[in-house]
């Protein structure tokens, strides 16, 4: 008895400060903040990430996912974050009209009352809203977030111009709205001393640079419609680090100050329309890893500090007119291009614009009182012409039919959309590339040079393919398909033009066509000549079959490389109407080029067959359209799992040995996975993003094509793995790696 009274003795002070000690994140949420977040997950239609919650869960004892963290601390949210499984407006499909219940939120959702809600969370310190289907204009209120240090809405359809409230938000450290409907000026943001992330990517935002803080690490601009010069005010920015403004419009020469920043690591310029000499003594910044100025206007020669940058740093300079060593294979213009195009994207002065401006006024003052009156009078003649017209149109039957006038009143979206929601895949198809073009017969042969044997490539069912050169020094390769049909000439000229449509990043893109016509009754013969961009590097077969090069490929490199192959696919199956399926992919037909960015080359060509039989053809065509996107879906999935395992497979028996061996993996046997998977990606990946890559893989690789996916399906999985393993490996906690 006295020893139990001895550890009593002992055990009850420990007790106490045990319950002293406990941390504050784990106490009781307060009910009016627990009312809130079941009020957000009914304003939020109930997504996913919030089932399954009733009046006794405990929020703040939740289990963190990569979809959903609260995070609790003195009986208050202090963090939340929320990923949602809508499409994004980036992955928009064309051929909806409107977006649909999958993409957003429905009509009854009001963003004003969401927010309305959210800002009650007074101690919010981190919020994070992603691929919610949020849409409606951002409202002022978001400024109630007084204590939010990060702040992410990506991913969403919020449209309108971003509130100049938010630059009252003097705490805000993180502001990323990646992916959503902005537009118009940024507003000012240097009051935010304490911001250090600003990623305003994939909008369309502009045309004039924000004024920012000095204190920013990050700044992404890419992918909006920013058009200016390089602000000079960046150069008292010491503590940038990453600095993003490609495929904008900016213009202008590149200031030398720009690549000597003290903190600067990544740089990228790339598809804009800067233009002038690059001064050779700039100097480098010595933390300067990756700099891409490709596809510009540039001119003279490279910087000497490139070449004296670490083995490791990156530069991108091609598409430009620099004076290198091999023009041909750096792939730069001549010179002429780049003083023509450069013209092209110079701004009027802006004191000429308002000199006109004022003259514009007088004068449009003096003929506004003319045209006044002679509209006036134009309209009495109308008034007496529609009066006639009416009593005409009453006396004869109508005959529009009620149906036809339904479909056009219901058309109308109940949101703007604008003009930049093509979805980004359209976008984005031809950036970096020189304009689609027609080319002459006498162009084709000077380029292959008479079709010279030694340029000729390969020969096979889609014809002759041939490498050649432009007058401009730039490399292609040119496909030559002769058709035989029916009908007349212009009818091919109709057929060929899907062919403009095919330029996308993650395809190999054709730049332009030529078509020679002959008529020989009854038939027509033609001789269509397309025009490919050329791609010097390795294929994706090639870079994981060489041992040294495959282990420089982790698992967030092959992420970016299959979701990329997705992308080429997605945009071949939606990005043109109607969608081309069949597309023989193949890892060898994976092209990569010097960014390693993964290009789909001998993708299915929509011309008729070289028979005559073409509407035999197109009848077949259409009833083995769902045939061969599936097919696409089970090639797709072979080349995911090559990219997964590291093996070349070259038999259908592989392909089933090596899914099985996936398929008997799970949670409870990671060692099962672990012996299935390419042994140089140990160490590199979050098992729950290695796990879902599996999973999708395994469903493209269905024996039965009903049950294989759809390639939106396909890159939404691949794009979430992505963000498991983004977030994994941001977070440093290795304990969960293979």
């Amino acid at each position: 008895m006295k020893n139990l009274w001895l550890c009593f003795s002992y055990l009850f002070p420990a007790a106490i400060i045990l319950v002293l000690l406990t941390p504050s994140s784990v106490a009781q949420l307060s009910p009016s903040e627990g009312r809130i977040l079941f009020q957000v997950q009914k304003l939020l239609e109930y997504p996913q990430a919030l089932q399954g919650w009733n009046r006794w869960t405990n929020l703040c004892f939740l289990p963190s996912s990569p979809s959903l963290k609260i995070v609790c601390s003195n009986g208050h949210v202090t963090e939340l974050t929320i990923i949602g499984n809508k499409t994004s407006p980036s992955l928009h499909n064309p051929k909806e009209s409107a977006w649909t219940s999958l993409q957003t939120l429905s009509g009854r959702f009001s963003i004003d009352s969401f927010f309305t809600v959210m800002t009650k969370l007074s101690n919010l310190k981190m919020l994070s809203l992603v691929s919610l289907g949020l849409w409606g204009p951002l409202p002022a209120k978001i400024n109630r977030f007084w204590s939010l240090e990060v702040l992410n809405i990506s991913s969403n359809f919020i449209y309108g111009g971003i509130p100049q409230s938010i630059s009252s938000m003097r705490n805000l450290k993180s502001l990323v709205l990646v992916d959503n409907l902005f537009n118009g000026s940024i507003p000012d943001l240097q009051s935010l001393s304490s911001l250090e992330e600003l990623n305003l990517e994939g909008n369309n935002l502009g045309p004039g640079f924000p004024s920012l803080g000095k204190n920013l690490v990050t700044i992404v601009l890419r992918n909006n419609s920013l058009r200016s010069h390089i602000p000079p005010q960046l150069v008292h920015f010491d503590k940038l680090q990453v600095f993003d403004v490609s495929s904008n419009d900016f213009f202008g020469n590149i200031p030398s100050f720009i690549i000597s920043l003290p903190s600067l690591q990544y740089l990228n310029l790339a598809s804009n329309h800067l233009s002038g000499n690059l001064s050779v003594n700039m100097a480098c910044s010595s933390s300067l890893t990756f700099v891409d100025i490709s596809h510009n206007l540039l001119v003279g020669k490279l910087p000497s500090c490139f070449g004296s940058m670490s083995s490791k740093a990156k530069v991108l300079y091609s598409g430009n007119c620099l004076s290198t060593k091999n023009r041909l294979n750096d792939q730069q213009h001549p010179f002429s291009f780049c003083k023509r195009e450069g013209a092209l994207a110079v701004k009027p002065p802006a004191k000429n614009l308002k000199k006109e401006s004022n003259l514009g006024t007088k004068l449009g003052l003096m003929l506004g009182i003319i045209v006044g009156i002679v509209v006036i009078g134009g309209l009495l003649v109308l008034l007496v012409v529609c009066i006639i017209r009416k009593s005409k149109a009453e006396r004869s039957p109508h005959k529009m039919d009620k149906s036809v006038a339904n479909k056009y009143s219901t058309s109308v979206s109940p949101r703007p959309i604008g003009t930049r929601h093509i979805p980004q895949a359209m976008k984005q198809a031809a950036v970096g590339l020189p304009p689609y073009r027609i080319f002459t017969s006498e162009e084709i042969e000077d380029a292959t040079n008479n079709f010279d044997p030694s340029n000729l490539i390969e020969e096979g069912s889609q014809g002759q393919l041939y490498k050649g050169w432009l007058r401009d020094g730039s490399v292609v390769l040119v496909n030559c398909v002769k058709i035989k049909q029916k009908g007349l000439p212009h009818s091919i000229m109709q057929q060929v033009e899907v062919l403009h449509n095919l330029r996308h990043r993650h395809m190999v893109s054709v730049l332009g066509h030529c078509v020679i016509t002959e008529q020989e009754h009854p038939q027509t013969t033609s001789t269509v000549f397309i025009v490919f961009e050329y791609i010097s590097n390795v294929s994706l077969r090639d870079q994981l079959s060489d041992g040294r090069k495959r282990e420089m490929l982790k698992w967030p490199q092959r992420m970016a490389m299959s979701i990329g192959i997705a992308r080429g696919v997605q945009f071949l199956h939606t990005g043109v109407a109607p969608g081309i399926y069949g597309n023989n992919l193949k890892i060898e037909n994976i092209l990569l080029d010097d960014s390693l960015n993964a290009k789909v080359s001998r993708y299915n060509i929509p011309l008729p067959s070289k028979s005559a039989h073409n509407e035999q053809n197109a009848t077949n065509h259409i009833s083995s359209t769902n045939n061969t996107e599936k097919e696409d879906i089970y090639q797709l999935g072979v080349i995911l799992l090559e990219v997964i395992t590291g093996k070349q497979i070259t038999s259908s028996s592989e392909i089933e040995e090596l899914k099985e061996e996936l398929e008997n993996g799970s949670p409870e046997a990671t060692s099962v996975i672990r012996s299935a998977i390419d042994p140089t990606l140990r160490g590199t990946y979050a098992y729950e993003s290695m796990k879902t890559a599996v999973q999708i893989t395994i469903n493209c690789l269905s024996k039965v094509s009903s049950q294989r996916p759809s390639i939106e399906d396909v890159l939404w999985n691949l794009q979430y793995a992505m963000q498991v393993q983004e977030s994994w490996t941001s977070s440093g906690n290795l304990s969960t790696k293979l």
